[in-house]
């Protein structure tokens, strides 16, 4: 010590007080010179000493310092902390006072802005932390502070106080009990001080509520003091408030004040984490405060409807006698002085009513021991009765929300917010937004009803409740749960349309809680007596709500209650309708509780028909009770059964019916004999037919006569007359209940045995079959479908029974084409090849059985036979002998590729592919080796030999179409050799049509040179040509979508191209050709995008009809308009539909006849147009095919165009010319009109006039028969050919071979045919004679080339009869795995099956007041679609009519067709079943699968179609699948931008295709399946269209609630490792930058929907858990809630690990409101709560101050609890350091958070700051303060 100061400090130890306190004040006095080192250790010294006088004087001296400013502040009360903490007890009180008086000097220098940087520094808290002894003077410089500076601010001395006060609470529960008294101490003393400075009062009373939350309450101490402290605040409001209203100062802000007071500590208590507690004291001190309130006049505040709401809660939650006491005396004051307050208005009543709430709560407390209790509810109930009945006359409830009032939510207002949503539902439905709608969401488990309503919902959480129960006995519910349910419905009791519902979801809350029971039924009786008042308006319900005793009757203690309850009703003397309601209410409890079965026996005992014979009410209920107890217990209805007798005895037709339905029940049981009870009651059941109920009940008892009937015949007879009388009347009024009997009776006779009704009844299968096609009800058609697929599935269990048919012989006709081989060619004698050439195509056959020689020597013949074939042969440039030539050469070439792989068969094993190549390579080399050196005529023909060769070939021979087109292109590009080049443009068509999908590139080739042809080409001739080979290249373009090695949309776009330029191209030459205006032809360029100009040059002119080479010209223009209309199939796939109605139109209007008003009188115009006349004839039976086959053709141009060529051939034949122009056009007319003819016959859609075709053919048989030119007579013969179906000349299309003709004496008298000629027996016989005529004539060798003739047409017929091509089709689509046997369709007469079927396939059917209903064609339909097997019929035609005649009929006509079923649905369905057996089936199928076929069908069957993908893959070829799956694909990327489809049409095809690929991987192995790769290209395309799910869907959004439920069962059935990766996202961000983010968010919705079903394990969704909670919220809400539906299905401790980890990630996250929000979904979903929870963006938040705190307080939460608030107050501190940092600030932070988040922040910090301060017991001390420390808004 230095010698400056030693002097003076050894004096402060002489024991004299005036010695040590001047040496002090000499120490303190040299200090103000300059503070050294000397100095401080000098003030060390000296508030060290042990003297009270020195460190008195020492402290007054330092004070002056810092009060001059000599010292600074922080130094002063440094050296006196410092000195406090290691003082003598006895010197405590003088350095606390030393240091209240600096904080004074300190504050108030600062001006009241005074802020540490952590509570610890705060000076009061350092010195309470110091040490016990400071508490009582602490107390007083606290004090002192808070008078010397309140000139200052109050308020910003409270703030200085605040951090302070938290810590004397916060360290309550840390130190021993003194820090409890200190607490209480301190806010006592500020409360004094309140009373002192009641001017400045308030600022410190808000300080003191701010401070009441960190009150510690989990023990008994802490809740002692809670209840001290509030009731100190109270006293010292209730001064305050005396003097401040007194005197008319503050007023609302004391009274608003208070209201706080109360709400802050309501708040608190009522809070769902608080320990169930005592709160009397906190209860009456509140109530004291608002009597005061009161007392002053002043008014009610509506903010005080917040405490009713909690203080429900908490009467809900209590347990004990004296707290419920003081609640209710506490609700019982606020809503009298509410009711006395004047200012209330009726409507302000009703809208701010939160007393109903309290209803059932008050109830409840009716059952308590207590007469206190039972005294003050009955006193708040009488209250409450007012406010419900007022409610329910005026149902407007509103909450009111003062401004200032925090948004976090609390258990009462959540509860009066549910009640709230489902009071006004109305259109508004509350279950399609409330957690409970998402917790039971149904997804693809089940299919429900959107939206489902609040009660149906908490119906399936108390069955999930109750199966918990049973897993875990220790798991229950809280008290409160049940009776806050119970208030919620009870409130809903009273409404006008929702009371109903109301009272079934009290008979849950029953079932959830068995204590409920007994305030359930105090509940009852409050009910029935409050709905007698007359000022009530829902007594209809009453009546429901006495139906709720039954259930009660569950717990055996009730049951004596709820009986007694009900046998007053049961007196003699009371009314009828109350005795029949308790007999019903009676039984009901027995259906509960079989104990009271007694007591229903008395009351059911037959006498009591007697008693109450004039009461049929009574006699009604007695019956129904009797009947129900037959149907659930038939043991017990024994017991009734002679009361069953006094019910079938009644005279009352209702009674009878019941008894007999009773009887009906117990025969069904077996207890009782039927046969036995018929004997003794049939004669009751006479005249049933008088009363429809009657009738219904006696045929639901018949039907038990099947068991026995074998035993009785004779009884059982009668009682099948009894039904079939019922059921067959078609007498009876159509009414329903009519309706209804007839369906019992149809159902019981089903329930016989067919083989004995078919003994009992005579033609029993003809009657079945007429009253099914008679009737036009749906419901008994339904009926009658069950009863007939019962007979044919019994006709072929027994089939083995009937005896086999002969089979019929052949038809006259069949036998003459037998045998034309061997009389044009008889064996023996020189072969005629040359003289008959087109015969010889046809009959001509070598094989190595007949020659027994080598290959070579086989080949040999074949090619000897062709060589003078193709000299012989003259095509006479006549483009449809051509035709006809190619499709002879086409039957040739497949005989000799077949006799040549037979014979390489026999000395080679090579692969059946290599022999068909080897085979066809000889003969193209053949050929090629022929055309080198030969005249024009076998040029011509070898170049359609080569056609026909590649057509007979399978797609895969590339190597043989490649050098074939290559050949013929040459030929083609030879401008110098017509001959050469007309014939090779037809072959080099017809390859491109057969190409493999891989030969693009050479069909683009082919298609391009005769382009180039077409239109530099000088002939007419090769022009027509061209267009021929163009309209069969037409065939195979736009049929495939996908290829191999290009890119399947560039490869459309090609087609699409090409198929532009040849109908421009076609066009345009015809147009110019016509020489007169043509708005359809100039339109149809139009309709195509405009590509590659063509430059038509060398377009010559057109010569004179009479000139020699016009035949040039007429068969060029024929080749164009030919091309033209075998465009049309490729044009509608293109889906210009409208460009094919146009080409129809535009060629049949070529027809002379057809379009006479448009034809022109300049002649130079007749001659245009007559010259398009037979390319008309002969393109229109093939356009005319095309659109019968997609629905273009309607039946009324069938008759227009028949007439036509009838007025045509007739002119032509009239008229006697020589020109070629007549016989060509002659010759093309009879081609072209018995092609049409046999193509509407073959179809078997339209019917036509018997004698047209009569007509017809008489017409055909003046042409071949005259003395007309040859070529005109083999036109009449191929008219002949072609009416029977061959399609001479038709490429494109081939009709099926006509099944063998059935006799039928019908045929003779009907007026129309329907189907093809020869399977009609009259026209058979009519057609017989005419084959022989022609067969004559090519026997006849007179004249040689009618004779060729003749034998080529009969010949084309025997190959057409004899051919397999025609009847299979189907072929190409039919499965590879289908091996087709013979199956016998051998079907009796008498067979249902066959009745049926006549019944659809009679061609009289569809003639004009003969067709049948719609419904019933359909049924019958659904009847043979279950048939086994069927008779070999033209069920390819009658499907075809049936689906056509569905949009003919008008609409009146199906009104009953239910709609999901249609007529044409049926028609696919039983195409589907059958089309196994019968290829046109399949035909018809693979037609309507086609793309563009499929985009012209009606939504509904496309939908059919698409469910059906499965069913189709049973029967379809791989390749054919390969397409289809291929046109779905293409199907589902153009149905998003379809502007026809609405949006609910669109989401209900792609349900539908969801429902089809899943029966896909149902049918199919996915290790092994040929398919898989493109199912799975499927569902991806259809999930990159799903909508984004919704767990809130409006009414416009259940489409994509059902999307997304087949969409899950698809995903389920796939492969899991696809699943997962094809459902891998690796990052989710929003944004320009990411493309496919709404993809992304549908993939993990998938995954969540697919773990909640238990598809795929929750580990597999956690992986994406980080990814997920980073994202933007706003973006990912659906997501959300999707994964929170999921994780509600799953254990709890991955519920818990998702909590944590949630968490946790919020404290690292860029957007962490997406995680807290996440929280707040979990826990909203998981907590007791959540079937009062509302899904809502804006409250999920709000409520996680109930559901957050109610979850952690959970058992099996707890363990998670401190890890939980750990994370949790990281990520609060770091969110509040965000919200209250500038931008610049912000943008520094080390963990960043998105700028977005700034509007979120505020209400973040608020939630998770007020769970933090709920569960701050774990957290330290530190984290605490720091928690108390943060400014809340």
């Amino acid at each position: 010590m230095t010698s400056s100061y030693a002097a003076l400090l050894e004096k402060t130890r002489v024991h004299q007080p005036s010695i040590q306190r001047f040496a002090v004040i000499s120490v303190f006095s040299k200090l103000r010179s300059g503070e050294s080192e000397a100095g401080r250790e000098a003030i060390s010294f000296c508030l060290t000493s042990q003297s009270i006088t020195v460190v008195d004087q020492s402290v007054r001296e330092l004070c002056r310092l810092v009060s001059d400013s000599v010292l600074d502040l922080s130094r002063g009360l440094l050296e006196l902390q410092s000195a406090l903490e290691g003082c003598d007890s006895k010197l405590v009180s003088i350095f606390v006072k030393g240091l209240g008086f600096l904080i004074r000097v300190g504050y108030e220098k600062k001006i009241g802005n005074w802020k540490f940087n952590s509570t610890e520094n705060h000076p009061f808290v350092r010195i309470l932390s110091s040490r016990e002894e400071t508490h009582t003077e602490l107390l007083h410089q606290v004090s002192l502070f808070v008078m010397h500076n309140r000139r200052l601010g109050m308020v910003g001395v409270c703030e200085f106080l605040e951090s302070f006060l938290n810590f004397a609470i916060l360290r309550i529960p840390l130190v021993d009990s003194s820090s409890s008294l200190f607490a209480r101490e301190l806010v006592s003393s500020m409360a004094s001080l309140c009373c002192s400075c009641r001017d400045e009062a308030l600022p410190v009373f808000r300080l003191l509520i701010r401070c009441l939350k960190y009150i510690p309450g989990n023990f008994l101490e802490g809740n002692r003091n809670f209840s001290c402290i509030v009731k100190i605040l109270v006293d010292a409001y209730i001064v305050v408030a005396r003097d401040l209203v007194g005197t008319r100062l503050e007023v609302t802000e004391v009274h608003l004040l208070g209201v706080q007071l109360v709400d802050a500590v309501i708040f608190l208590c009522a809070s769902p984490h608080a320990q169930t507690n005592e709160h009397e004291s906190v209860i009456e001190s509140l109530k004291h405060l608002l009597a005061v309130q009161k007392d002053l006049g002043l008014p009610f505040s509506r903010d005080l409807s917040l405490v009713v709401l909690s203080l429900v809660f908490m009467l809900a939650k209590s347990s004990v006698e004296h707290e419920q006491l003081s609640i209710l005396k506490f609700l019982l004051f606020l809503l009298k002085w509410k009711n006395e307050n004047e200012n209330l208005t009726l409507r302000d009543a009703a809208c701010s009513s939160v007393e109903p709430l309290l209803l059932f709560p008050i109830i409840a407390l009716m059952s308590s021991p207590s007469k206190s209790v039972k005294g003050a509810a009955s006193k708040v109930l009488s209250i409450v009765e007012n406010v419900l009945v007022t409610v329910s006359n005026a149902p407007k409830i509103e909450v009111h929300t003062s401004n200032g009032d925090s948004p976090l939510s609390s258990v009462g207002s959540v509860i009066f917010r549910i009640m709230q949503q489902l009071w006004h539902q109305n259109d508004y439905a509350p279950s399609t937004s409330s957690f409970l709608g998402v917790a039971y969401i149904n997804g693809s488990e089940k299919q429900e009803t959107y939206p489902r309503s609040w009660n149906s919902l908490l119906r399936e959480h108390a069955e999930r409740f109750w199966d918990r129960k049973k897993l875990s006995a220790a798991f229950c519910l809280s008290q409160e749960i049940p009776i806050l349910l119970g208030s919620v419905a009870g409130v809903l009791v009273m409404h006008p349309s929702l009371g109903a519902e109301a009272i079934d979801s009290l008979t849950t809350i029953g079932g959830i809680d068995p204590k409920m029971s007994v305030p359930l039924l105090l509940a009852v009786l409050y009910y029935s007596n409050l709905l007698s008042r007359t000022d009530v308006p829902c007594q209809n319900i009453l009546s429901k709500l006495l139906g709720l005793l039954p259930s009660l009757a569950a717990q055996q203690v009730m049951v004596p209650l709820v009986v007694q309850t009900i046998t007053p009703m049961l007196h003699k003397d009371a009314k009828g309708l109350l005795y029949a309601t308790a007999i019903r209410l009676l039984c009901q409890t027995w259906v509960v509780n079989d104990r009271t079965f007694s007591s229903l026996q008395e009351v059911l005992r037959p006498k009591g028909f007697i008693d109450f014979i004039s009461e049929r009410n009574i006699c009604i209920s007695m019956a129904a009770s009797i009947h129900d107890v037959c149907k659930r217990h038939p043991d017990r209805g024994v017991d009734l059964i002679l009361s069953v007798q006094a019910c079938i005895e009644s005279q009352d037709c209702s009674v009878r019916a019941l008894g007999f339905q009773s009887l009906s029940h117990l025969c069904e049981a077996d207890v009782i004999d039927f046969y036995t009870a018929w004997g003794v009651i049939k004669k009751h059941a006479q005249n049933i037919k008088r009363d429809p109920l009657l009738a219904y009940s006696v045929c639901l008892l018949l039907k038990w006569g099947a068991m026995d009937a074998e035993a009785y015949p004779e009884d059982a007879e009668k009682v099948l007359n009894i039904l079939w009388e019922i059921g067959s009347s078609m007498q009876m009024p159509h009414d329903s209940q009519w309706t209804k009997a007839r369906v019992s009776a149809l159902l019981a006779l089903g329930q016989y045995e067919v083989s004995f009704m078919e003994k009992k009844f005579s033609d029993f299968n003809k009657n079945c079959a007429y009253l099914l096609f008679s009737e036009t009800n749906v419901k008994i058609l339904n009926a009658l479908e069950d009863l007939s697929i019962k007979i044919i599935i019994h006709e072929h269990s027994i089939r083995r029974r009937y005896v086999r048919e002969k089979k019929v012989p052949g038809s006259k006709i069949e036998k003459l084409l037998d045998v034309i081989p061997q009389v044009i060619f008889p064996a023996g004698k020189e072969m005629k090849t040359g003289e008959l050439p087109g015969a010889a195509l046809l009959c001509l056959s070598f094989s190595p059985r007949d020659v027994k020689r080598s290959f070579r020597d086989v080949h040999g013949q074949y090619e000897e036979a062709f060589r003078v074939v193709v000299k012989s042969l003259q095509l006479s440039r006549n483009i449809s002998l051509a035709l006809i030539s190619l499709q002879s050469l086409k039957a040739f070439m497949r005989r000799w590729i077949r006799a040549n792989i037979l014979s390489i068969d026999a000395t080679t094993k090579e692969l059946s592919s290599d022999k068909t190549s080897k085979a066809a390579n000889n003969i193209m080399k053949s050929l090629v080796h022929m055309a080198e050196e030969t005249l024009p005529r076998c040029a011509e023909n070898i170049a359609l030999a080569l056609g026909a060769l590649c057509a007979a070939l399978p797609a895969a021979a590339h190597n043989i179409k490649a050098t074939a087109s290559k050949f013929l292109l040459g030929w083609l590009l030879e401008h110098e050799h017509e001959h050469r080049q007309w014939t090779a443009g037809i072959s080099l068509g017809l390859i491109s049509s057969s190409l493999h999908v891989t030969d693009h590139k050479q069909k683009f080739q082919n298609i391009s040179g005769l382009l180039e042809v077409l239109c530099s080409s000088k002939s007419t001739l090769v022009k027509g040509a061209c267009g021929v080979g163009l309209g069969f290249s037409c065939q195979d373009l736009l049929t495939r979508t996908e290829t191999s090695d290009i890119d399947s949309e560039s490869y459309r776009n090609q087609e699409e191209q090409l198929l532009g330029r040849i109908v421009r191209l076609l066009s345009s030459i015809l147009h110019r050709f016509l020489h007169t205006p043509c708005d359809i032809l100039e339109s149809l360029s139009e309709l195509f995008p405009a590509g590659k100009e063509d430059n038509v040059t060398g377009l010559p002119q057109l010569l004179d009809e009479n000139s020699d080479d016009f035949d040039d010209d007429t068969w060029g223009i024929t080749g164009l308009i030919i091309g033209l209309g075998m465009s049309v199939g490729a044009i509608y796939r293109a889906g210009k539909k409208d460009a094919v109605l146009k080409i129809k139109n535009l060629i049949a209007s070529w027809i002379p006849y057809a379009d006479s008003h448009n034809q022109t009188s300049d002649s130079k115009s007749k001659v245009s147009v007559r010259i398009f006349s037979a390319g008309s004839c002969l393109a229109l039976p093939a356009v005319i095919t095309f659109c019968q086959k997609v629905e273009l053709f309607d039946a009324h141009e069938v008759d227009r165009l028949i007439n036509c060529f009838k007025d045509l051939i007739s002119e032509l034949v009239i008229v006697k010319k020589s020109g070629a122009f007549h016989k060509s056009l002659l010759m093309a007319s009879c081609i072209g009109a018995g092609d049409l003819l046999g193509s509407v016959l073959n179809e078997g859609i339209h019917p036509v006039e018997i004698e047209s075709i009569k007509r017809l053919l008489e017409l055909f048989k003046k042409c071949y028969s005259g003395l007309n030119p040859p070529v005109v007579q083999f036109g009449g013969m191929l008219g002949v050919v072609n009416v029977l179906g061959v399609g001479a000349g038709n490429l494109v299309y081939s009709h099926p071979l006509p099944r063998a003709p059935t006799a039928s004496s019908e045929e003779n008298e009907i007026s129309h045919v329907l189907g093809p000629l020869l399977s009609n027996s009259y026209f058979t016989q009519q057609l017989t004679p005419v084959v022989q005529e022609i067969f004559l004539i090519a026997q006849n060798t007179k004249d040689r080339q009618l004779q060729n003739y003749a034998a080529w047409a009969i010949s084309i017929l025997r190959n057409y009869m004899q051919s397999k091509e025609g009847s299979n089709l189907a072929n190409e689509v039919q499965s590879d795995d289908s091996h087709r046997t013979s199956v016998s369709h051998n079907v009796p007469e008498h067979a249902m099956v066959m009745k049926l079927a006549q019944g659809l396939t009679n061609p009289s059917l569809t003639l004009v007041n003969s067709s049948l209903y719609i419904g019933t064609m359909a049924s019958a339909l659904l009847c043979l679609s279950h048939a086994p097997r069927l008779p070999n019929l033209e069920w390819g035609a009658t499907i075809r009519r049936l689906m056509k005649q569905e949009t003919q009929t008008d609409v009146s006509q199906s009104g009953d067709v239910p709609k999901e079923r249609t007529l044409r649905e049926e028609c696919f369905k039983f195409s589907l079943a059958h089309a196994s057996e019968f290829d046109e089936l399949l035909a018809f199928l693979d037609e309507l699968s086609e793309l563009s076929r499929f985009k012209a069908l009606e939504q509904s069957l496309q939908s059919c179609l698409l469910c059906h993908i499965g069913d189709l893959m049973r029967i379809f070829s791989g390749s054919r699948m390969n397409k289809l799956f291929d046109d779905i694909s293409c199907f589902v990327i153009s149905l998003s931008s379809d502007q026809v489809y609405s949006c609910d049409q669109k989401s209900s095809l792609r349900v539908s295709c969801w429902k089809g690929l899943s029966q896909c991987l149902e049918e199919t192995s996915l290790e092994s399946s040929e398919y898989i790769t493109k199912i799975e290209k499927c569902i991806e395309l259809l999930f990159a269209v799903l909508p984004v799910a919704s767990q809130s869907p409006k009414a416009d959004q259940m489409g994509s609630l059902k999307e997304w439920s087949e969409a899950v069962r698809c995903l389920q059935k796939s492969h899991r490792d696809w699943l997962y990766k094809f459902l891998h996202v690796s990052s989710l961000e929003s944004g320009i930058g990411k493309t496919n983010f709404q993809g992304d968010l549908k993939k993990i919705q998938a995954k969540a929907k697919l773990a909640r079903l238990g598809t795929i394990p929750f580990s597999e969704l956690g992986k994406m858990k980080a990814i997920i909670l980073s994202c933007e919220q706003s973006d990912i809400w659906y997501v959300l809630v999707e994964i929170v539906a999921a994780l509600h299905h799953a254990e709890g401790g991955t519920k818990r690990q998702w909590l944590i980890d949630a968490v946790e990630i919020s404290c690292v996250s860029s957007h962490p409101s997406t995680a807290i929000l996440f929280v707040g979904l979990l826990s909203s979903i998981c907590c007791e709560y959540m079937p009062f929870l509302t899904l809502d963006r804006s409250t999920v938040l709000s409520d996680m101050s109930v559901t957050v705190t109610s979850l952690l307080s959970d058992p099996s939460y707890e363990v998670v609890a401190e890890s939980f608030i750990s994370f949790l107050w990281t990520s609060l501190e770091r969110i509040y350091s965000f919200a209250t940092e500038s931008d610049a600030n912000a943008k520094l932070s080390s963990q960043q958070i998105e700028g977005s988040e700034r509007d979120k922040a505020p209400m973040l910090v608020k939630v998770m700051h007020c769970i933090c301060v709920a569960f701050r017991d774990h957290l330290p001390l530190e984290k605490q303060l720091r928690l108390a420390s943060m400014a809340i808004p």
